[in-house]
């Protein structure tokens, strides 16, 4: 995948720390706010925000395939809206997971699939591995 330099020391996010939030309320748990506004990795599967596009600058980030495509979409806690820094363009992975590359932040956003919790300015994207 193409994709911009790697930030060798972002922090690892998982969806069990995405989902700490309380989208109700928005307290957010210590943990997680020790997060926001840093350079963080967060794994997951993307769904493009523009339909038959090969290569987007938005998408939403979500932790299983299919996610946004069932009703209902997953909880706000669980999505997160991204836009790649600087316009550029990412190739578009359906099926295989990646890592996504950003600052994390706190930011209620609507879109044709509901609420979001997260937005990321996303830095670059590679390939998930274990």
């Amino acid at each position: 995948m193409r994709a911009a330099s790697v930030p060798g020391n972002s922090i690892e996010v998982d969806w069990q720390l995405l989902a700490s939030l309380d989208y109700r309320t928005g307290e957010v748990s210590r943990k997680l706010e020790s997060v926001v506004g840093r350079g963080v990795k967060v794994p997951g599967y993307m769904v493009p925000l523009e339909d038959w596009a090969g290569e987007v600058s938005e998408f939403l980030l979500v932790p299983y395939v299919g996610a946004c495509v069932h009703t209902p979409p997953p909880p706000p806690n669980q999505l997160v809206y991204v836009r790649m820094e600087n316009g550029q363009r990412v190739p578009v992975s359906f099926w295989n997971p990646v890592w996504l590359h950003g600052t994390l932040t706190v930011e209620e956003t609507t879109n044709l699939y509901g609420s979001v919790s997260f937005k990321m300015a996303g830095t670059s994207i590679t390939p998930y591995e274990w």
